[in-house]
């Protein structure tokens, strides 16, 4: 029967390559490192589980077995899908951030998709009735203002409420460490609505096991959960994104930079929205004379419409080509570029203007505390503003233990 659906998997193009090391037993050579398996590849760890069943899937354009769609995959395996579940951006992940996105069919299955950026949030109990089990696969970046985790959240709050188990295929953090303080929950928001640091350090089945271990869903509900681990990974590793997240995370630079470079969406500083390189660029019409680099944004539909500082040239940081290696093995976010352009803006009274910005928050929201902005105008040093989110750091770290699947 293994052979067979290994078979049937390989021919409808739903594995990976996969390749063995031969190791000379007699040499010294270290074998070369294991490949890690997201927990979609591993379909006979739960394509069994799914038979017969009326299944549900959270899944967007993250959402891969081997190179091909997983809703893809798994119908051609038989399995029934009943309906998709879209996040923000969409099944098809082409929707601008925090853009509305509507209920519709998907033209290529004809399976309807119910939107969880739109009207609702939530599966709703019509929804569930329909289902005997949720799948959720999306790809996270580790961070706190990114709405994964809000979703996840949701979805595990309609299961728990209409009493289905949820499946989560888990996938790496490209983002794995902790840092940054810690949500003063007197600030929570869309973009922050859980007692955590910046980046969390935590795959999403394991931020699913905090999310019931620590009574956060509604009413401290509990949801019945089946989690398909990663193999042969660790929270230190690099992970390569093989899909971009977003319209504007669509570089692994990007990516790695987006926990540091977010936190200007509560500034008047562009992070490169209406550039081919989103969040990997920082500057403003005001900096020029204090940098040699300049980007000008544009709009772009379905990726960046009316980005800050639309068709007026920035001036500022080029992040770009900026080496990753160092900034990895520190694991911590960088909190002294905003201190650098603070510095070096002209008119600081609009620095942190969120409504003359169109930001997508409040700096405080972003940050997860009022102290930030006031250090920063203060002049605060790294060291001070580091110290200050003691003790709540360690405390998170401590409590993050608890549910870690991985070393």
């Amino acid at each position: 029967m293994r052979l067979h659906l290994l078979v049937t998997c390989i021919i409808a193009g739903c594995l990976p390559f996969l390749s063995a090391t031969s190791i000379d037993h007699n040499s010294r050579v270290p074998a070369a490192p294991k490949k890690i398996i997201t927990g979609a590849d591993q379909l006979s760890e739960y394509l069994p589980y799914l038979r017969g069943k009326r299944v549900g899937m959270l899944v967007n354009q993250t959402s891969i077995i081997g190179n091909r769609s997983s809703v893809d995959s798994l119908l051609s395996l038989h399995i029934n899908i009943r309906t998709i579940f879209g996040p923000e951006h969409g099944f098809r992940g082409n929707a601008s951030n925090g853009a509305k996105v509507s209920d519709e069919v998907d033209p290529k299955t004809g399976i309807p998709i119910v939107s969880l950026y739109g009207a609702k949030r939530k599966p709703s109990k019509q929804d569930m009735d329909s289902l005997d089990i949720m799948i959720f696969d999306l790809q996270d970046v580790g961070c706190r203002f990114f709405t994964t985790i809000n979703t996840l959240h949701d979805v595990m709050d309609a299961c728990a409420e209409f009493h289905k188990e949820l499946i989560i295929l888990d996938r790496p953090d490209p983002n794995g460490f902790v840092d940054g303080p810690v949500l003063d929950m007197k600030l929570k928001s869309g973009i922050g609505r859980y007692p955590i640091p910046v980046t969390h350090g935590m795959t999403l089945g394991e931020f699913a096991q905090m999310l019931n271990g620590e009574g956060w869903l509604t009413d401290k509900m509990q949801c019945q959960l089946k989690i398909i681990p990663v193999k042969n990974y660790a929270h230190n590793m690099d992970y390569t994104l093989p899909v971009g997240v977003s319209p504007n995370l669509n570089t692994q630079q990007g990516v790695v930079l987006y926990p540091s470079l977010c936190l200007f969406e509560g500034t008047y500083i562009s992070q490169g929205r209406g550039t081919d390189r989103p969040f990997t660029v920082l500057g403003a019409p005001e900096l020029k004379g204090q940098f040699a680099f300049s980007f000008t944004p544009v709009s772009i539909p379905g990726k960046a419409e009316l980005p800050l500082h639309q068709d007026t040239a920035c001036y500022g940081i080029d992040l770009f080509h900026y080496s990753m290696e160092p900034f990895r093995k520190a694991g911590k976010i960088n909190i002294r570029w905003m201190m650098e352009l603070y510095q070096k803006y002209p008119h600081k009274e609009q620095f942190f203007n969120s409504k003359l910005s169109k930001a997508m928050g409040h700096i405080d929201n972003l940050a997860g505390t009022t102290q930030f902005k006031e250090q920063i105008i203060a002049g605060t040093s790294e060291e001070d503003i580091r110290k200050s989110w003691e003790p709540a750091l360690s405390q998170y770290k401590e409590m993050r233990k608890k549910y870690l699947l991985y070393p």
